[in-house]
C-alpha cells in the first residue's frame, strides 16, 4: 500500500470548501513558512527533497527556483501551469477538481519561497468548470486571510489570479504560456533568455506544473529529508498516474516512485490487470509524446532487470528499448489495437496543435498524419516507412520548443517495435479497411503474412 501526500484528504467529504480544508490541517505550511522560514529556507527544503518538475520535463524543482534573478530588483512571478492538454494525461484536473485549496496553499508557500507579490494560475480553456472552482477557493483564501496585503502579519503581500487559456496545447510549454498570459499570440520563445531571468512582463518568473506545486505544502509541513526518503534514487517522492486504456481500473493513483510496473498494472489497488482476458500488447507510460514500448519491454528491461515506475527505469535503455515517465499518461493496449491507427491519431493532435512557428514542426506534422492516413486506410506504398522515418528524424531536434519532439518520438517508435505491422497495412490493403481490423483478427495471428511475403 503505497502512502498519499497528494491524495490523503482527497475523499473527504466536503474538502473542497475552506472550512473543511482548514480543519483537516490546510495551511499549515504557510503558517510554518511565513512565521518560522525565510524563502531561501523553504527553497532548500524543496532542493533537499529532490521534487522533479511533474508536467513531464522531470526538472529539479528547487534548482529551478534557485535559479530566478533576485539581484535585479524586478517583481517576481510564480506561474502554475494548469494547461494540461497532453492526451492520456488528466491527474491535474483531479487535483484542480476535488482539493483545489491544496493548489491555492502550495501556490502561496512557494511564491513566499521566490519573493513572488503577483502569481497565476494558468488553466487549460477547456477546463471551465474547474476555473470556477479555482475561483472560488482563491476568494475563500482571500477572504480567510491567506491571499492580499500582510498575509498573517508577516509583511508578505501576495495576490493570485486564474488565466484561462483558448484551448491551445502549445501553451502547455512555458515560454508559450507566458506569451498568452501577455496577451500574445502562444509562440514559443527562443531561449536563452530563460523566464527565470526574463520570463512575464520580462520579470523573473518560475513556472511550475500544478502536481509539483501541490506537492509544496508537505514538504514544506515535514521536511524535504522526509520527501527524499521516499521513492528510489534521483526519483523521490511520489507521483500521480493518469490510468487509462483497456484495463481494470482507470483513474488517478498515487504511487511511490519505484514501484514495479508489473505490481502498478496487476495489483487491485492500481490498475488490476487487464480489462479482459486480452494479452498485452503495448504500453504508453508517459503520455501521447513518449515512445510507445512493446510487451516483451513492459515489465521488465532490455538487460532482464524489473522495469520500475521511475525516471530512470522507464528510460533505461534510451529510446532504442525505453521511453519516459513524462506526464504519467500510462495508456494500456491489448491485442486488439491498431498501431498503425494509434499513431495516426496521436500525429493529428500534433499537427493540429503546433504553432506554426517553425518549419520543421509545421510541414513536418502534416507529413507524418498525411503519411500515417494513407498507410491506415489502405493506401500505403512500401516507401512509406522509410518516408516517416525520414520526416521524424528531420523534425526531431529543429525546433524552438519540444512540441516537434513530441510529434516524432511516437511514430519512431511506432516503427521501430511495430515495423511489420505497417507493412502488413500495406500489403494487405483489403484487410484492414475494417476499421475494427484487428478486433476480430488480432496481428498476431496474421502477422505469418507478412513474412511469408517478404520471404
Amino acid at each position: 500500500m503505497g502512502r498519499k501526500i497528494l491524495l490523503d484528504k482527497i475523499n473527504v467529504p466536503g474538502i473542497k470548501t475552506y472550512e473543511v480544508y482548514r480543519k483537516e490541517g490546510g495551511y499549515a505550511s504557510v503558517e510554518k513558512a511565513l512565521k518560522k522560514m525565510t524563502p531561501d529556507e523553504v527553497v532548500e527544503e524543496v532542493k533537499t527533497s529532490g521534487l522533479r518538475g511533474r508536467g513531464g520535463a522531470g526538472f529539479p524543482a528547487g534548482m529551478k527556483w534557485s535559479f530566478i534573478d533576485k539581484k535585479s530588483g524586478k517583481p517576481r512571478h510564480l506561474v502554475c501551469n494548469a494547461d494540461e492538454s497532453e492526451p492520456g494525461t488528466f491527474k491535474d484536473r483531479y487535483l484542480m477538481e476535488y482539493i483545489p485549496h491544496l493548489l491555492i496553499e502550495g501556490m502561496i508557500t512557494s511564491s513566499y519561497a521566490l519573493g513572488a507579490n503577483l502569481s497565476y494560475i494558468y488553466i487549460r480553456g477547456e477546463y471551465m468548470w474547474v476555473y470556477k472552482i479555482l475561483e472560488r477557493a482563491i476568494a475563500e483564501a482571500k477572504a480567510a486571510g491567506w491571499l492580499g496585503k500582510n498575509i498573517l502579519g508577516s509583511g508578505y503581500d501576495l495576490e493570485l489570479y486564474v488565466q484561462i487559456g483558448a484551448g491551445a496545447y502549445i501553451c502547455g510549454e512555458e515560454t508559450a504560456l507566458i506569451e498568452s498570459l501577455e496577451g500574445k499570440r502562444g509562440n514559443p520563445r527562443i531561449k536563452p533568455p530563460f523566464p527565470a531571468v526574463s520570463g512575464l512582463w520580462a520579470n523573473p518568473t518560475v513556472v511550475n506544473n500544478v502536481e509539483t506545486i501541490a506537492a509544496v505544502p508537505w514538504i514544506v509541513n515535514n521536511s524535504g529529508a522526509d520527501y527524499a526518503g521516499i521513492g528510489i534514487g534521483r526519483s523521490t517522492g511520489t507521483k500521480l498516474i493518469s490510468a487509462s486504456g483497456n484495463i481494470k481500473n482507470q483513474g488517478v493513483f498515487e504511487i511511490d516512485l519505484g514501484l514495479s510496473v508489473y505490481e502498478f498494472m496487476n495489483s487491485d489497488e492500481y490498475c488490476g490487470g487487464m480489462q479482459t482476458d486480452r494479452p498485452l500488447k503495448a504500453l504508453v507510460p508517459g503520455g501521447s509524446s513518449v515512445p510507445i514500448l512493446p510487451a516483451n519491454l513492459i515489465y521488465k528491461t532490455a538487460a532482464g532487470e524489473d522495469r520500475l515506475m521511475s525516471y530512470e527505469s522507464l528510460s533505461d535503455g534510451g529510446f532504442a528499448t525505453g521511453s519516459m515517465l513524462g506526464s504519467g499518461g500510462f495508456i494500456v493496449y491489448d491485442d486488439r489495437a491498431c498501431i498503425v491507427r494509434n499513431t495516426w491519431n496521436f500525429s493529428r493532435f500534433y499537427h493540429h496543435e503546433s504553432c506554426g512557428q517553425c518549419t520543421p514542426c509545421r510541414e513536418g506534422t502534416g507529413w507524418l498524419e498525411k503519411v500515417l492516413w494513407r498507410i491506415e486506410n489502405g493506401h500505403g506504398r512500401e516507401e512509406d516507412i522509410e518516408l516517416l522515418w525520414s520526416i521524424q528524424a528531420k523534425i526531431e531536434g529543429n525546433t524552438i520548443c519540444p512540441l516537434g519532439d513530441a510529434a516524432a518520438w511516437p511514430v519512431a517508435a511506432a516503427i521501430r517495435h511495430f515495423k511489420d505491422e505497417f507493412e502488413y497495412h500495406i500489403r494487405f490493403p483489403e484487410k484492414i479497411k475494417n476499421r475494427d481490423h484487428f478486433v476480430a483478427e488480432p496481428f498476431e495471428k496474421v502477422k505469418h503474412l507478412v513474412a511469408k511475403q517478404t520471404v
